[in-house]
């Protein structure tokens, strides 16, 4: 499967500590933006999701910081979806942009979970699958 994405964005001073490095916490939010442009070049992003009737909360996020991005850095983000019939799993990688350094590596896991009864669902609903092959199908992006 090579279905992925990336996406590049200047660190903002507010993502920043003291010292104008990005804080551990922001990093997550810097995996959130990959996904989201993920999503949306499948076609299923958060609104069809919920407009098709389903929600994928996240119930698991695993990160490993190697280096540092700080205050005017350029990030790379990309992601790659890794699993998708029975819940949706994304890799990530954060790039120094300029240097082409790896700095942060991660995964985030989503379960499906049916929007009126809040019942979870051990298959992903065939919008989501059926959008997915035609990508793959089509050679991916």
């Amino acid at each position: 499967m090579n279905l992925s994405t990336e996406i590049e964005f200047k660190v903002d001073f507010n993502d920043c500590d003291p010292m104008r490095i990005v804080w551990h916490g922001n990093y997550i939010n810097y995996f959130e933006r990959a996904r989201c442009a993920l999503l949306d070049k499948i076609g299923y992003n958060y609104i069809a999701m919920e407009e098709s009737g389903y929600l994928f909360p996240v119930t698991e996020v695993k990160s490993k910081y190697m280096k540092s991005l700080r205050f005017g850095d350029v990030c790379r983000a990309k992601a790659t979806l890794v699993e998708y019939e029975n819940m949706i799993k994304i890799d990530f990688e954060l790039f120094n942009a300029k240097t082409g350094e790896l700095t942060t590596k991660g995964t985030v896991s989503q379960m499906c979970v049916d929007a009126k009864t809040g019942e979870t669902q051990f298959v992903c609903p065939k919008i989501w699958t059926d959008k997915v092959k035609k990508c793959l199908e089509n050679g991916g992006f």
